[in-house]
């Protein structure tokens, strides 16, 4: 739970509401949540748009009271970005600006948009706001009776008086948004509201998904959230490389001529392959801008990430972990797990077998029936093993082997560390690429990808990655490897062998990677909501889900599977 915004913070001191939350409250209870306790926040059009024009107020922020306050005061107090604390009302606040003279003084808040022709000038979250910021300065010695909303699109001010029934309003707000940080839990979402299509957080807050999932009521699902993602992955793989920044670009060096660039803004991760060098400040801008940084080996093992502060939604990792040490409810979400992975293996085969064999689409449908009814981790494991050896046993049917379309491609069985062939060297790295995916995912919703509930936990071992990325295999992983061969987009001689074991060349990892990333960005319907979304955007969906599963919002984790 949040505490007082102080440096110096002890137990008993008291719980500070920032007032900018109070807004955010007011307007939906459950965004208010999102933001403060759980450290949630996205930028969209309208938030951006909002930071230019707060630029000019939020320059050289001022840590004390507006001035020292007289009587006699003729020269008038005008100060921008004034920080307060009000200890007994607890509300801290940030005003954009402070105006006035001697001890008569107005908070000015500013709004992006027009004024809107409302009775009261304003809408009630804003004269909320305004209030607040007008009890925090009289609780610091000022007079105080009235507050100003410039809004900047019609460059209009509005002045608001601090009435008492506005005050009590105001106050009662606050007492109802500090009971709700007290209890702990997450306000439901608003059912079909308007307030919803304009939010920057709806992404996360999926109030749609969560009412139907709920409810069970199969209502339209209305697309609010973008249906892909415009920052994708920047790859660096040369030997040597060196990765370094010019303004908000990212350039790509070897020795000192710049090879590629990418801008700031358009780069979700930054993966590196190799021996490849990062400066200190490409570092500290990305973990700034919560930019991860990911390690792999020349070959596709997955090291690490360099990320900016771990996320602040501790309520969500304590459950996680409750969770994974509750065996009942690690074998209920395993079982969705290995069911759904089993659904689409079978999926995979059906669509893209060149003769797809009857009897083992039988025994596959007959082990997700399995699957539900095992009653330990051991047999689940058991029952995944015997499907997913039915699965591969039937592969070498997907691969357009021997063709003149490509190369002949000979798969005889899964292997891997290492992989003995092309075809296994290729699901091994779609696995490790996509286990880093699901990893970094995992990061910035606020899960601890290292703590799982199907995998076992392992020094170094993304258990939890793994566990979600079991249904995505065959719709992507395999599915890359599949599209890569088949299109001839990869060849025999992007290999190399090595005592037994076989890589991908850099060439032929720079074109898998094009593939890889044409599945993750290609927008399919989803099979519980309707709307077109993309992969990459699909695994997000999952882990909040999977969130609100396990924070009590919805009944069940709902697996993705496709028909």
């Amino acid at each position: 739970m949040p505490v007082s915004q102080t440096n110096d913070n002890r137990p008993d001191d008291p719980l500070l509401l920032p007032v900018r939350m109070l807004n955010e409250f007011t307007y939906c209870p459950r965004l208010a949540y999102l933001e403060w306790i759980q450290g949630e926040f996205v930028d969209n059009v309208e938030t951006v748009d909002g930071q230019y024009k707060h630029r000019r107020v939020n320059q050289e922020p001022v840590r004390r009271a507006p001035a020292e306050p007289s009587e006699d005061d003729i020269n008038g107090i005008h100060e921008r970005s004034v920080y307060l604390t009000a200890d007994k009302i607890g509300l801290t606040a940030k005003m954009d600006l402070v105006e006035g003279n001697g001890r008569k003084v107005s908070p000015v808040d500013y709004k992006r948009g027009k004024r809107p022709h409302v009775q009261k000038g304003a809408w009630e979250p804003e004269l909320v706001q305004l209030c607040a910021q007008g009890l925090v300065l009289r609780e610091n010695g000022f007079d105080c009776e009235a507050g100003i909303i410039y809004f900047v699109g019609s460059k209009e001010r509005v002045s608001v008086e601090f009435d008492d029934e506005l005050i009590s309003f105001t106050i009662s707000q606050a007492e109802k948004m500090r009971e709700l940080a007290d209890t702990s839990e997450i306000p439901p979402p608003l059912a079909d509201d308007a307030k919803c299509v304009r939010c920057s957080l709806v992404g996360i807050c999926l109030p749609d998904e969560v009412y139907l999932l709920r409810s069970g009521k199969h209502t339209p699902i209305r697309k609010l959230a973008p249906a892909r993602d415009h920052a994708l992955p920047l790859y660096v793989q040369k030997p040597r490389a060196r990765v370094s920044k010019c303004g908000d670009v990212l350039q790509i060096k070897e020795g000192k001529e710049v090879v590629a660039d990418a801008r700031l803004i358009e780069v979700s991760q930054l993966v590196l392959f190799g021996n490849v060098q990062v400066s200190t400040q490409v570092i500290q801008e990305l973990c700034r801008r919560n930019i991860p940084i990911c390690y792999l080996s020349g070959g596709g093992w997955f090291y690490g990430v360099t990320q900016g502060i771990t996320h602040k939604n501790v309520e969500l990792r304590s459950q996680q972990f409750k969770t994974a040490r509750d065996g009942e409810k690690c074998l209920s979400l395993a079982k969705c797990f290995v069911r759904a992975k089993i659904a689409n293996s079978r999926t995979v085969l059906r669509r893209n077998h060149t003769k797809p064999p009857k009897e083992v689409l039988r025994d596959l449908r007959s082990d997700m029936d399995q699957a539900l009814r095992c009653n330990s981790l051991e047999s689940l494991l058991g029952t995944e093993g015997t499907a997913a050896q039915r699965y591969f046993c039937e592969f070498s049917g997907l691969l357009k082997s021997g063709s003149a379309e490509c190369p002949e491609f000979d798969f005889r069985t899964r292997n891997r560390r290492p992989p003995r062939d092309p075809v296994n060297a290729l699901l091994s790295f779609a696995y490790a690429i996509l286990t880093r995916e699901w990893a970094i995912v995992l990061q910035n919703v606020g899960f601890d990808p290292y703590m799982g509930f199907y995998h076992q936990t392992r020094y170094g071992k993304p258990a939890l990655a793994l566990d979600l990325m079991e249904e995505f295999r065959p719709l992507i992983a395999d599915s890359v490897v599949i599209t890569a061969i088949n299109n001839g987009e990869i060849r025999n001689k992007d290999f190399i062998s090595r005592f037994g074991s076989v890589a991908l060349t850099p060439e032929g990892r720079k074109r898998f990677l094009q593939t890889y990333e044409r599945r993750m960005a290609q927008e399919i319907t989803h099979p519980v909501f309707g709307y077109r979304v993309s992969y990459r955007r699909v695994l997000e969906i999952q882990a909040r889900l999977l969130g609100r599963y396990l924070l009590g919002e919805i009944p069940m984790y709902p697996s993705f599977t496709t028909r």
